[in-house]
């Protein structure tokens, strides 16, 4: 089976999940998108109002400045990028994910890592972060230093969103980017190409 047909398996799957209150809730599953066999792949938080009506992750004013900062690093969604989220489905207005709400989705969000096998994780985010490697982590204080999750080479940064909220951030985050780019050089292809970095 290849990743994509494993991908799309998996899908099917987590669209009839009813394992949590918030598919309830929610217009449409926000599985992932991207490129099966990409070598990075971006964790996120949840979905967005745009998110929801869509089905695609990071497609709103976050998503638009994501693409912004791959397109910087010589990356595209279509060849390098595979992004999905801690959560699948929208939290009321928002919110941040519950606990329990992650732990019922994370077995998904494994799944999905185990079937693209990324050599790079970027962590978008406090919840992708805590959601992923530990409760009690501090995105401040964790991002930009390389971290391992099942022996891959593990990013956390600020979320898009978080750099709207506070253009200050955006200094540190592109540092970060410029150390996932020395990193895919190093681990995928020698001779990427990006204009900033």
């Amino acid at each position: 089976m290849t990743k994509t047909e494993e991908i799309k398996k998996l899908q099917q799957i987590v669209e009839d999940c009813d394992k949590c209150t918030l598919r309830k809730g929610c217009q449409k599953v926000v599985f992932g998108a991207g490129n099966p066999e990409a070598k990075i792949m971006l964790i996120g938080e949840g979905p967005g109002a745009e998110e929801d009506k869509t089905g695609m992750p990071f497609v709103g004013r976050a998503g638009q400045l994501l693409d912004k900062i791959l397109e910087a690093c010589g990356f595209n969604r279509k060849d390098h990028i595979y992004i999905a989220n801690i959560v699948k489905c929208r939290p009321p207005k928002n919110r941040v994910p519950s606990p329990e709400e992650r732990a019922a989705c994370l077995p998904y969000l494994k799944e999905q890592i185990n079937i693209i096998e990324p050599k790079i994780i970027i962590l978008l985010g406090a919840t992708a972060l805590q959601g992923l490697i530990d409760p009690q982590a501090k995105i401040t204080k964790m991002r930009g230093d390389w971290i391992k999750f099942q022996n891959i080479c593990t990013m956390p940064t600020y979320h898009p969103a978080a750099l709207l909220r506070n253009p200050r951030l955006k200094a540190p985050a592109w540092e970060d980017y410029k150390k996932v780019v020395q990193k895919y050089r190093e681990l995928v292809n020698h001779d990427h190409y990006s204009a900033q970095c």
